[in-house]
């Protein structure tokens, strides 16, 4: 894992690669200290949402874009867990924090685009706060699509758009004024937080999601907003092939 995936052919990809590699020192003291710790609570609560699907015997997850796998280690605690992402930086702090707290988590380098594992591989995949910095979302779906078993069961936690009067007007200020300034001054990485308002506001409606999640194949697509829509989490299911 010491030698970077260099994703040929992407330049956008390389530089969020790098964009990441930068700011992994500070990024989970950044990322809890900026939410207030609401993060976390968003985390289990994607975790609940895969638990019936985990409750079968032998059951997997699968944890993309894992970054520093807090997510994984969450997961971690209901079954074996494999967390993916594109950067080792980001990895290799997150193989700290598995080690630390004892879970049957295990992380590797890939691509959420070309994900390491044959089809119908894991009862449960997850992403949160990742999918957005895809190149390819509906790439990125199709694949969690194809390592997911049938009836098993996909969470999607994601920065989104607010819906309270009002909340969209002060997080939009929140998010493009003040926490650019946060995250330069603790990460040294100006980019980066200026990089994550813009990803957001450009990342597709909670509606918008759920449809491309229809079009890659799920059904009983559902969202449902987080602190008043400043994230959602999209569920679905992969169906079950009846045998003819």
């Amino acid at each position: 894992m010491e030698s970077p995936i260099v994703f040929q052919g992407s330049e956008k990809a390389q530089r969020i690669q790098a964009m990441f590699a930068g700011i992994a020192p500070t990024y989970d003291q950044l990322n809890h200290w900026l939410s207030l710790n609401i993060d976390k609570r968003w985390r289990r609560a994607a975790v609940q949402e895969v638990a019936d699907a985990l409750a079968r015997p032998g059951a997997q997850a699968l944890d993309v874009c894992c970054g520093t796998a807090d997510l994984a280690i969450e997961l971690g605690r209901l079954v074996p867990t494999v967390g993916v992402d594109f950067c080792q930086p980001m990895l290799k702090r997150g193989m700290e924090k598995v080690r630390q707290s004892g879970h049957p988590v295990t992380l590797l380098a890939g691509d959420a685009l070309a994900l390491p594992f044959a089809d119908a591989s894991f009862d449960a995949v997850t992403v949160a706060f990742g999918i957005r910095n895809v190149v390819d979302l509906d790439g990125a779906l199709a694949e969690m699509h194809r390592v997911l078993k049938p009836g098993g069961k996909v969470a999607i936690l994601e920065f989104s758009h607010p819906v309270v009067p009002g909340l969209k007007q002060l997080f939009g200020l929140y998010f493009t004024q003040i926490l650019p300034r946060i995250g330069n001054a603790i990460s040294g990485s100006g980019y980066a937080y200026s990089y994550l308002p813009e990803s957001v506001q450009h990342f597709p409606s909670q509606s918008a999601l759920a449809a491309h999640m229809r079009q890659a194949g799920f059904e009983n697509v559902r969202w449902r907003n987080l602190s008043g829509g400043i994230a959602a989490l999209h569920t679905g299911l992969k169906p079950v092939v009846a045998c003819s």
